[in-house]
């Protein structure tokens, strides 16, 4: 039986790519533990006028009307300040975690090794833990604060995955960028479930 995956939505901008690398893992029925942080509830709002509930069955609907996947996978919600949380235990088992979009007061928590909310336990978990645990950060200019914390996550075995698309497969939509990180951030956990135009070589 596969492990669940944990998927962590931080208050960075750029929700899409969270909708998008859920809509791929539920329809390859993959098995999603996820945690919304507090600062995403208000992204939403900013971004889309969309309200998140914060009730986790109600926000399992919510999800999938987002990525219109209502059959396929696993999807169970948690709310953001439960570290009493199944995730918020090493001895909960998992294939890793992704934080999608990664905002950077996230990475810098998480560099610093705090825990004020379950997202930032559970990542903490994948570290100490030695499980694989891939960030994306969605921020531009880096600042010499943003590298230094990356680094120290990097040097800590922590996969970085910009939100940096590429053109080499001919997009065509914004989900056509999009889906680029979201395949090249599941790469890193051996998860090919993204239709993606690979690179082929000239």
């Amino acid at each position: 039986m596969t492990k669940p995956l944990i998927i962590g939505i931080s208050g960075a901008s750029g929700l899409i790519y969270a909708v998008r690398a859920l809509k791929f893992l539920l329809a390859a029925d993959y098995e999603i533990e996820l945690v919304a942080s507090r600062a995403s509830y208000l992204v939403w709002q900013a971004e889309d006028n969309i309200r998140m509930p914060a009730e986790p069955d109600q926000q399992e609907l919510f999800w999938r009307e987002k990525t219109g996947v209502f059959q396929g996978g696993k999807l169970h919600c948690h709310r953001w300040g439960d570290v009493g949380a199944t995730i918020a235990s090493g001895s909960f088992r998992t294939l890793g975690m992704i934080v999608i979009p990664c905002s950077m007061s996230t990475i810098a928590k998480i560099a610093a090794g705090m825990s004020s909310d379950l997202l930032e336990r559970a990542a903490d978990v994948q570290i100490k833990e030695n499980r694989p645990l891939i960030l994306v950060p969605r921020e531009t200019p880096f600042s010499l604060i943003h590298l230094r914390n990356l680094t120290t996550l990097a040097e800590a075995g922590v996969k970085i995955v910009p939100a940096i698309p590429a053109w080499y497969h001919a997009p065509q939509t914004i989900e056509d960028l999009v889906d680029f990180v979201v395949a090249r951030t599941l790469d890193q956990l051996d998860i090919d479930c993204v239709p993606l135009n690979r690179w082929q070589g000239d």
